[in-house]
């Protein structure tokens, strides 16, 4: 069976740091896949904030996850302090992807490649828009 690769960036724009917390350990010890993806959201959220946005509100438009990949790397374990680096890339004309590197804080050992696909919503119409410019702007000079 052929097997997802993504291919990361090698600068991020962003860190935050998230703890493993007892919810986030599945049956087998390990922390869960369902929780890396709201691990990443956590880290989205966070990443948003810095920039004065939400997911709402990101210069009056919204945000849609579209699609998502992880590819896990190693296991971690309740009390593990996750570091999570953003960075935002591959901008088409109604969003972008949001690659995230979550790597243990204490072991540098990474856990897990995660990207997200993102489109830009306008809610009251109920329909996808185009990115808008001051985003596509202000992110691109961070990131380059």
């Amino acid at each position: 069976m052929a097997r997802i690769k993504i291919d990361m960036p090698e600068n991020y724009s962003f860190t935050t740091e998230i703890p493993v917390q007892i919810r986030d350990i599945n049956y087998a010890g390990h922390l869960s896949n369902d929780s890396v993806l709201s691990i990443v959201h956590e880290a989205r959220l966070r990443y948003l904030q810095s920039h004065n946005y939400t997911e709402l509100d990101i210069e009056g438009r919204g945000i849609i996850m579209t699609d998502s990949a992880i590819v896990y790397k190693a296991e971690s374990f309740h009390s593990d302090l996750i570091q999570i680096d953003v960075t935002v890339g591959d901008f088409n004309k109604y969003g972008c992807d949001i690659y995230y590197l979550l790597s243990n804080k204490k072991t540098a050992v990474e856990i897990a490649h995660v990207k997200t696909g993102i489109v830009f919503f306008d809610y009251n119409a109920g329909k996808v828009v185009a990115i808008p410019d001051n985003f596509k702007d202000r992110i691109m000079k961070i990131v380059e």
